[in-house]
């Protein structure tokens, strides 16, 4: 079926006699995940460097010209520390594209490297830059979660008055009110688990991970290291609930007084069943046609369109499924016409719903497993589901796809993309 270019409504009207480009993805890549604790291989490396060897790669494998760079747009959660002061422009100085222009961090928490993508799209769209490179880095061994601070997360004057919930918590009281078991929601982390170490046996990561090394070249992590092909569904059995005493320190009472049909807030979500902190960069590569001929770049997608929504805030992860619609409607297309979806599995419930909500068959979900197995490495995660998309794609012949995520606050982003 024909499918029409990339379409940004806010573009269109302001430039009403211009004409949107279509924008091309010519290359995706990223690090291997590390586990995001001082225990995990990536610890020993400082987050500019997981960047830095991003960027190096991505300009080895594509031989561009540091002037031929419009901009590096960053999704980063935690932007204080070693990975403060414009982790993007410090990067590119690093790895030598002094010469390239801009050089950008944003934070749209876990959306983040999704939205930088996007981001960059738009603007190639508009006929404002040609070439870019977006995507996203997190050090959660170095830079815990939450280090950041903010009113929304530390202010009982304003997370109280929101209703606003550890996220945790809010998945609980999703799965609570969706009714879902934990044997439903362990099941669901075995199959992520099964699912991403089939695809890491069979070598479906390998052509997008650049490995880590010292400074010496041997290599500190060279495939991702927090799938455990050992887990069983009686091991996620015997897990204790991992949100539970934060509901009793008043959270679940929050959840109540917001949603008062239910009786309590079923704790279900496990260590096992939800997301693993990790350490890692990803990047794409995203242009325009006219670059990409006079670079001598094969484009291996093209991103046809992308929305971000908000929603409630207590519930706060039920976003994707808003998110994918809205973009559906805006691309013209209905969900029996993307062959694959990548959601986000920051939680078991959250994967769960998207797939009900959407009415997926299961095996065109998180076909290579999700963050419950692989971890989430906050602000890179979104260009990481977005190069395993476009790699699964290209590995069964198929054509278009979607990626969303959820995040902090209500806000969720997803992204429709075509291989060409």
């Amino acid at each position: 079926m024909a499918i029409s270019p990339l379409h940004f409504g806010t573009f269109a009207k302001a430039l009403p006699h211009a004409k949107m480009k279509e924008v091309f993805i010519y290359d995706t890549l990223r690090t291997p995940r590390g586990r995001g604790r001082q225990s995990g291989a990536l610890y020993e490396v400082k987050p500019v460097h997981l960047l830095e060897v991003a960027l190096r790669a991505l300009q080895r494998r594509n031989q561009f010209s540091a002037t031929d760079i419009d901009d590096l747009i960053i999704g980063c959660v935690t932007p204080i520390g070693d990975q403060g002061f414009n982790i993007a422009r410090t990067a590119m100085l690093e790895a030598g594209l002094s010469a390239a222009n801009g050089g950008m961090q944003i934070n749209r928490y876990c959306t983040s490297g999704l939205e930088a993508v996007n981001l960059a799209a738009a603007k190639i769209a508009a006929g404002w830059e040609s070439l870019s490179i977006a995507g996203g880095t997190e050090s959660m061994s170095r830079i815990p979660m939450g280090s950041d601070g903010g009113a929304l997360l530390n202010d009982p004057g304003v997370f109280m008055t929101q209703n606003y919930l550890p996220q945790g918590v809010a998945a609980d009281l999703i799965a609570t009110m969706e009714g879902f078991s934990r044997e439903e929601l362990d099941t669901y982390a075995l199959r992520s688990q099964q699912r991403a170490q089939a695809a890491k046996s069979a070598g479906y990561f390998k052509e997008s991970i650049v490995p880590i090394c010292d400074a010496s070249g041997l290599p500190i992590l060279t495939e991702d290291e927090i799938i455990r092909p050992e887990t069983t569904l009686e091991q996620l059995a015997n897990l204790r609930p991992a949100f539970a005493k934060l509901g009793e320190q008043g959270f679940a009472s929050m959840a109540l007084h917001r949603y008062p049909e239910i009786e309590k807030v079923e704790h279900l979500h496990t260590a096992g069943n939800s997301c693993a902190l990790a350490d890692g960069s990803a990047l794409v590569l995203l242009g325009n046609a006219e670059k990409g001929e006079a670079l001598g770049l094969k484009p291996r997608a093209r991103i046809l369109t992308c929305a971000t929504v908000s929603v409630d805030p207590t519930l706060m992860l039920t976003g994707p499924v808003a998110a994918s619609q809205r973009a559906l409607k805006s691309s013209g297309l209905k969900a029996s016409d993307i062959d694959l979806w990548e959601c986000n599995e920051a939680f078991a419930a959250v994967a769960l719903k998207f797939e009900r909500d959407l009415g997926l068959n299961e095996e065109n979900l998180n076909v290579n497993g999700g963050a419950i197995a692989l971890g989430h490495p906050l602000g890179a995660t979104g260009a990481m589901l977005l190069g395993t998309l476009l790699d699964e794609l290209e590995r069964k012949d198929l054509q278009t796809g979607l990626v969303t995520l959820c995040a902090g606050a209500g806000l969720a982003v997803a992204t429709i993309i075509e291989r060409v």
